[in-house]
C-alpha cells in the first residue's frame, strides 16, 4: 500500500472521530451560546441541529477546498483520470469520513432523521471515492463532484431560521430559498452537461481503457444514481421556494 493511500485512511478514520466529536461536544455547546432557542428545542431537533452543524462545517471545508484544487492544481486539470491525485485524496477522504460519520448518525436516529435518499447518496458516494482513495484514479471528476457540498450550507440555513421560528414568509427566509435554489441548480444541476462532455472527450482514450472495467463502472455508475438523486431534490426544493413565494404574496394581498 502507497504511503499516500495509507495516509488517507487515517484522514478518513481521524475525520470520523472529528465529526462525531463535534456532534457530540462541540455543536451543542456551540449552540448553546450563539442561540437561546436551542435549549428549548426537544431532544429530536436539537439531535438534527447538531448534525446540520457537522454536515455545514464539513461543506465549507471540503467546498473551498475543492474550488482551490479546481482553480490552481494544474497536474489534475491536465489529466482528469491519472493526474497527481493527493490533494484530491485528503479532500476525498475528509469526505468519506463525514459520510461514514453520517450514515451511523442515520442509522443511530433512524425514525428522526432517516432518510432512504440520503443512505442511497452515501452509499453511492463511499463505492466511487473508494476508487479515488485506493487507486489513485478519476481525480478531476472526483473532486468536481465535490462542488455539489457548496449548497449545503444554505439547505441548513433554511431549517435554521424555521427551527428558531422565523416566519416563512419572512424576507430573510426567502432570500436564503432564492439562494439556496440558485446555488443548488448551479453546482448540481447546471455543471452536468460540462461534466459529461468532459467524461466524453476521455471516453475511449487509453487513459479511460487503463482503468478497467470496474473502475468505469465504478465511475459512472454512482455519478448517474447521484443526478437522479439531485434531479429528485431540485424538483423538492424549487416546488418548496415557490409555495414559500404564493403563501406570502397571498398574505400580503389579504
Amino acid at each position: 500500500m502507497e504511503d499516500s493511500t495509507r495516509l488517507g485512511y487515517c484522514i478518513v478514520a481521524g475525520s470520523f472521530v472529528a465529526f462525531q466529536f463535534f456532534f457530540s461536544a462541540v455543536s451543542p455547546q456551540l449552540s448553546l451560546s450563539l442561540s437561546s432557542r436551542y435549549s428549548t428545542l426537544p431532544s429530536v431537533k436539537q439531535n438534527e441541529w447538531n448534525s446540520r452543524c457537522v454536515s455545514t462545517l464539513h461543506a465549507v471545508i471540503v467546498g473551498l477546498f475543492c474550488l482551490c484544487i479546481l482553480w490552481f492544481d494544474d497536474a489534475v486539470n491536465a489529466n482528469p483520470i491519472w493526474g497527481d491525485p493527493w490533494l484530491v485524496k485528503l479532500n476525498i477522504a475528509v469526505t468519506c469520513g463525514y459520510l461514514l460519520y453520517d450514515l451511523l448518525l442515520l442509522v443511530r436516529y433512524w425514525r428522526t432523521l432517516g432518510d432512504s435518499l440520503f443512505v442511497c447518496h452515501h452509499l453511492a458516494a463511499l463505492y466511487a471515492y473508494g476508487y479515488v482513495l485506493s487507486r489513485g484514479v478519476l481525480p478531476y471528476f472526483a473532486n468536481f463532484r465535490l462542488l455539489s457540498e457548496l449548497s449545503t450550507p444554505f439547505v441548513n440555513l433554511r431549517w435554521f431560521l424555521d427551527a428558531v421560528g422565523w416566519p416563512r414568509s419572512s424576507w430573510v427566509v426567502l432570500a436564503n430559498g432564492l439562494a439556496m435554489m440558485v446555488v443548488f441548480f448551479v453546482v448540481r444541476i447546471a455543471v452536468i452537461p460540462s461534466y459529461y462532455m468532459q467524461v466524453y472527450s476521455w471516453y475511449g482514450t487509453p487513459e479511460y481503457e487503463r482503468l478497467g472495467l470496474g473502475v468505469q463502472l465504478a465511475w459512472i455508475g454512482p455519478s448517474l444514481a447521484l443526478e437522479v438523486l439531485n434531479m429528485v431534490w431540485m424538483f423538492r426544493i424549487t416546488r418548496g421556494f415557490y409555495r414559500a413565494v404564493c403563501r406570502s404574496v397571498s398574505r400580503k394581498a389579504a
